[in-house]
């Protein structure tokens, strides 16, 4: 069984699910498969660090589409 030994807290805890599914969707486009067991230790670096950024890119977009119509609607 993996474990988690990330010191990062989530501000929502109850966002830990859509995370995970994000990891999932991600690595998907991206063509990388993650072992049903949750253990990412044996992947690559550059895997890992693709699934990252990639995630950190969509969720910055969405930010920023948020935040476009809260002040597009004053």
């Amino acid at each position: 069984m993996a474990q988690n030994n990330s010191s990062n807290n989530l501000v929502v805890p109850r966002g830990h699910a859509a995370l995970e599914q994000l990891k999932y969707e991600v690595a998907q486009e991206l063509g990388i498969s993650i072992p049903q067991d949750g253990y990412q230790g044996n992947m690559t670096s550059y895997e890992n660090g693709s699934i990252g950024g990639y995630i950190t890119k969509r969720l910055v977009t969405l930010a920023e589409q948020q935040l476009a119509g809260q002040f597009s609607g004053q």
